[in-house]
C-alpha cells in the first residue's frame, strides 16, 4: 500500500517518553566542510556539505521528518502485526527564490506491507488513520515545517 500526504507532524515516542520537553543537539566542526552532530545521550552523526557519502543537512532535515512519522506508524501497527516490509521515502524539490534556499512540494511515501494474517488484516485496516494521525498531530518535525517556526540566532 502507498501512501501520500505532505510534510508531517509530535512524534509519539517523544510524548511517551518524555521527561523533558527541552530537546538540544551540538553541531561540531571536525573539518572543512565535515561537522558532527551529538544529542546529550551520546549518539553522534557526521554530516557535511554533500562532497562525500555523508549526508546534507537539507538530506537530515528529510531524514528527520520521515524517521519522525515511521516512529510513529511502526509503534501503531506493529501493535497489531510486525510488518513484513517497512519503507518510507521522503522526497522535496529544492528552490531558490526571492525568499531564499528553501525546500517545497515535500511528499512522504510508505511502502509498508503486513502478512496475510488476521493480524496483518488489523494493521492494515488502521494504516490510513494511522498515518494521518501522525502527519496531522503526532509528528514533531512535520509539525514544526507545516505550522512555521521562527529561529532565533545568538553569538555566544
Amino acid at each position: 500500500m502507498v501512501l501520500l500526504f505532505r510534510a508531517p507532524a509530535a512524534c509519539l515516542w517523544q510524548v511517551m517518553s518524555m521527561a523533558s520537553t527541552h530537546r538540544t543537539v551540538t553541531v561540531r566542526r571536525v573539518a572543512s566542510g565535515r561537522f558532527t552532530v551529538a544529542n546529550d545521550r551520546g549518539g553522534e552523526i557526521a554530516f557535511g556539505t554533500g562532497d562525500g557519502t555523508d549526508f546534507t543537512p537539507t538530506e537530515l532535515l528529510l531524514a528527520a521528518i520521515g524517521g519522525c512519522t515511521s516512529i510513529d506508524v511502526d509503534i501503531l501497527t506493529s501493535r497489531r502485526a510486525e510488518p513484513d516490509g517497512f519503507e518510507v521515502a521522503v522526497d522535496a524539490e529544492k528552490i531558490r527564490d526571492a525568499d531564499g534556499n528553501r525546500l517545497t512540494d515535500i511528499v512522504v511515501t510508505f511502502r509498508v506491507s503486513f502478512p496475510a494474517t488476521s493480524e496483518g488484516d488489523g494493521a492494515r485496516a488502521i494504516l490510513p488513520d494511522v498515518v494521518r494521525k501522525s502527519h496531522d498531530r503526532l509528528c514533531t518535525v512535520g509539525r514544526t515545517i507545516e505550522l512555521g517556526t521562527s529561529i532565533a540566532t545568538q553569538i555566544a
